[in-house]
């Protein structure tokens, strides 16, 4: 695989960015969903609208990498025309991310939600196996228990007593488990096949977006159709879209770019922690704009979760070479000795 060079000042940048930008996300995501005043607009629309905006960014993007509007040219038509493989390749996570959405929908319409959010968070650790497995990496027994740690901070952060309502559907826990279950290994597979892909080349990330965003569209599209189709016919594309919707869009559009960038520079996993802290802080604005109130749980989990993302980056420590130098000079001493 291509090794990644980043200066660390870059990668923190990176991380911070897509944390504060995944926190806004979340806070103005809810603000147009829940408080709000006029019509709902339909959510499907906005995530096709957030694929394309992408796509526009990551030309933009590669247009300024190449700086000449020939090579920039000849790199869509080698990479994107040309490459009808390649495309193919990239639609594998865009089909994925749509099964994992239909499958958490399913999970979410059989389950509590509380149970929902706990079983959830096995995305962490299923991220963590499949980056082991398919990138062929190794964790250190810290780096383990610190994605594990993180797991149950999550869990803790979003924990919500559950309400005493009546539930107005015939629920099948059974089949919510499996869906969960379906959802937690897309979210693994997904991630990390995206990340084998961008670093077993030395293809431009900016390409490489490009040429999954065009399937995201395609995708995107394909939702909006069976989703909402007669309601977009009826109402219109950009029904219900106010300037805060617009900025949910930006939002989502730039959190995926720098996501992709997190991931071409560091991993998944470090993208875990950075979506967990994300949970936190739009968990305490929660508390400032919409009255939430703090409760022992989410000051335990969110400990966990600065623990937790503190102790994955600490270095490896070899220990299998401690030993070696030692054995080296007790052979030389030897030597020395016989030699005298």
């Amino acid at each position: 695989m291509a090794v990644e060079n980043a200066s660390v000042v870059f990668k923190v940048y990176c991380l911070s960015v897509m944390t504060l930008v995944a926190a806004t996300y979340t806070v103005a995501l809810r603000y147009t969903r829940t408080i709000s005043s006029g019509d709902l607009y339909f959510s499907t629309t906005a995530v096709c609208i957030a694929e394309v905006i992408k796509l526009i960014l990551s030309l933009g993007m590669l247009a300024k990498e190449t700086s000449s509007l020939v090579r920039f040219k000849n790199t869509i038509v080698e990479h994107i025309f040309s490459s009808p493989k390649e495309l193919l390749k990239l639609s594998v996570p865009s089909l994925v991310y749509a099964v994992q959405n239909n499958m958490a929908f399913i999970a979410l319409s059989n389950l509590d939600a509380a149970v929902y959010q706990v079983t959830y968070q096995l995305k962490i650790p299923c991220t963590a196996l499949c980056t082991v497995l398919m990138l062929s990496r190794s964790l250190s027994r810290l780096q383990w228990f610190s994605v594990f740690m993180l797991c149950g901070g999550v869990t803790l952060v979003q924990w919500r007593p559950a309400e005493a309502t009546k539930v107005q559907v015939e629920q099948n826990p059974f089949i919510g488990f499996m869906a969960i279950a379906v959802a937690v290994l897309c979210s693994g597979f997904a991630g990390v096949y995206f990340e084998k892909v961008l670093k077993s080349s030395d293809t431009s990330l900016w390409v490489r977006n490009i040429q999954m965003y065009l399937s995201g569209i395609l995708v995107t599209l394909i939702g909006v159709y069976i989703n909402d189709g007669e309601k977009v016919l009826e109402k219109g594309f950009f029904f219900g879209y106010t300037p805060w919707v617009c900025l949910v869009v930006f939002l989502a559009s730039v959190g995926g770019l720098y996501t992709s960038i997190v991931v071409k520079y560091t991993d998944n996993i470090m993208k875990g922690f950075s979506a967990a802290a994300a949970i936190v802080l739009s968990t305490v604005a929660s508390v400032i704009l919409f009255g939430l109130q703090i409760t022992i749980t989410f000051a335990s989990g969110a400990l966990l979760v600065c623990v937790s993302i503190y102790l994955y980056g600490l270095p490896k420590q070899d220990t299998s070479k401690v030993s070696r130098p030692n054995t080296n000079t007790d052979a030389e001493l030897r030597q020395k000795l016989i030699t005298v």
